[in-house]
């Protein structure tokens, strides 16, 4: 059983090299009608899908998105790549950090390079960024690899095969849970220290 369970935990594990991404070439080069972005989003991002019936974008999102002042508006309801990219980085970091926290990292990207045609455009930021994570994907997988091994090393003397499966299943979402709060921990501080530190110290006031 703890074989079996282990084999299909790396197997997900390694199923992170599957997971859709949308590549720099792929993102259109055209301007799109708001039906067409998310089905875009949709077609390129189903592998990051918990559940079948999961929206990646919707219309709402996106209107919220601009009500919000994170996404400038349209042009004649007609949105640009820039506006894509923009969509995409909201995407990922919506799973993790507050619309007031992803305006601090993202507003300013938009209010110097947003459609700019000189060197530091979306284009450039986008394959940048794209690059440095593709390049980051092993050394996740052998790190998530790491902890699922040092899990497996936690409640060793439990006999019953059920139940220490179960507490090391435990151990092994802390351990990755514990990651996750580290790194939004430190991407908070950078958010309040460096790039609105106006609004850390008025928090740390309250």
């Amino acid at each position: 059983m703890g074989n079996k369970y282990n084999r299909e935990i790396l197997d997900l594990i390694r199923s992170i090299q599957d997971i859709d991404y949308i590549l720099p070439k792929d993102i259109p080069n055209i301007e799109l009608y708001m039906d067409q972005i998310t089905t875009f989003m949709d077609e390129h991002l189903q592998s990051s899908k918990r559940f079948a019936d999961d929206k990646i974008l919707t219309k709402t999102m996106i209107n919220n998105y601009t009500k919000n002042n994170l996404l400038p508006p349209s042009n004649k309801k007609k949105y640009s790549k820039e506006h894509m990219i923009l969509l995409i980085f909201i995407y990922y970091f919506k799973n993790f950090l507050s619309i007031n926290d992803i305006k601090s990292i993202l507003n300013p990207i938009t209010k110097d390079c947003f459609q700019n045609q000189e060197d530091i455009n979306f284009d450039r930021i986008y394959q940048e960024i794209f690059n440095i994570e593709l390049d980051n994907i092993d050394v996740q997988i052998r790190d998530i690899i790491r902890k699922l091994n040092r899990s497996n090393e936690t409640f060793a003397d439990i006999e019953d095969e059920e139940k220490r499966n179960m507490l090391t299943n435990f151990s092994f979402i802390c351990m990755l849970s514990f990651d996750i709060w580290v790194k939004k921990y430190v991407i908070e501080n950078i958010i309040d220290h460096k790039l609105n530190p106006t609004a850390g110290k008025e928090n740390n006031k309250n």
